[in-house]
């Protein structure tokens, strides 16, 4: 059978070609060539688009029939684009999807200030549907983002960060845009708001299950698969939720390796398999595995207020298939 994905994007196959033209079309500059370079270099480096085909078939699911979708799409992969490219500065990354990031390619300042064109480029996109309320929900969903970005830098390499801080960041940083991007799908196509309302929810529940299982590969996933290698995060010293749950279980030994490790920096080599040995021995891979499964199902019950559609039954298998990758 084929992966829910791969169904979206054959069904709206010409929707996502028009939105790749937007997108090539829009992030064009007459009076700097250095714009389309660094963003061609990262649009083309492939990745599934999923935040974009999520507003098409919300929008979709919802009964529209109009073209704003694509415009919307566009503008969510616009607001992605950009905080990646922000993101690899901050991460001070080195590759994203098995290629050299644009600040390695480039520099910092070229990545910062193409993601924030791209960020005025995707202000602009939005208005032209008309709508307030889609420009009041992804405006919200920027601000989200970058608040969520600045909590997890003061709270990176805190050993006392609680998962309830975790939380909040991943709400910030992936669920807000899965979120808004099913939700502006909705209200592009003039659903009821208690539809919207559960596009929205959908939305936030799977962007977290995604999140969530996106820390667990970085322990146990494929380098050729997910486009970085394992152990990327525990050598960027983040804290992500299988580690949140080893310190809170660990003895002071566990502590000590941890405070090492993380919070000085000081790794070496074999510190990555006791990490992985740690969090298995203290059942932190599973624990992270069973909160994915919990927001995986969270997101597929949130579908039950949306109308019975091959969209909606799509929606249930991808938020299945977001953690089938850590089962």
């Amino acid at each position: 059978m084929s992966k829910p994905l791969d169904r979206l994007t054959a069904r709206f196959e010409a929707k996502l070609v028009a939105v790749g033209d937007l997108i090539r079309t829009r992030m064009e500059s007459r009076h700097a060539p250095r714009i389309p370079e660094v963003t061609a270099h990262l649009v083309g480096a492939g990745g599934k688009r999923l935040r974009p085909m999520l507003t098409l078939a919300a929008a979709d699911l919802c009964g529209y029939r109009g073209v704003d979708d694509e415009k919307l799409a566009a503008t969510v992969e616009f607001i992605h684009t950009a905080t990646l490219l922000h993101d690899d500065v901050v991460d001070e990354s080195s590759q994203r999807r098995g290629r050299a990031t644009a600040n390695l390619l480039w520099d910092n300042k070229s990545s910062i200030l193409v993601g924030d064109y791209l960020f005025s480029r995707s202000f602009q996109l939005m208005v032209e549907t008309g709508s307030l309320r889609v420009l009041d929900i992804l405006a919200n969903a920027s601000a989200t983002i970058a608040e969520g970005e600045v909590l997890q830098l003061t709270a990176a390499r805190d050993l006392a960060t609680t998962e309830d801080t975790y939380l909040q960041v991943v709400r910030g940083k992936t669920a807000a845009l899965f979120a808004a991007a099913t939700e502006v799908g909705g209200v592009i196509a003039g659903a009821p708001e208690h539809q919207v309302l559960a596009l929205h929810a959908y939305g936030d529940a799977l962007g977290i299950a995604f999140q969530i299982a996106d820390d667990l590969l970085d322990f146990q996933g494929d380098a050729a698969a997910t486009g970085k290698n394992v152990g990327d995060d525990f050598r960027e010293r983040k804290l992500t939720l299988p580690i949140i749950k080893a310190i809170a279980v660990g003895g002071a030994a566990d502590h000590d390796f941890w405070r090492r490790t993380i919070e000085q920096g000081d790794q070496k080599d074999g510190d990555l398999d006791r990490a992985i040995a740690l969090m298995q021995s203290h059942g932190a891979l599973d624990a992270a595995r069973s909160d994915a499964r919990e927001w995986a199902t969270k997101a597929i019950r949130s579908l039950d207020a949306l109308p019975d559609h091959p969209v909606r039954a799509t929606f249930a298998e991808l938020a299945d298939y977001v953690i089938s990758r850590v089962a």
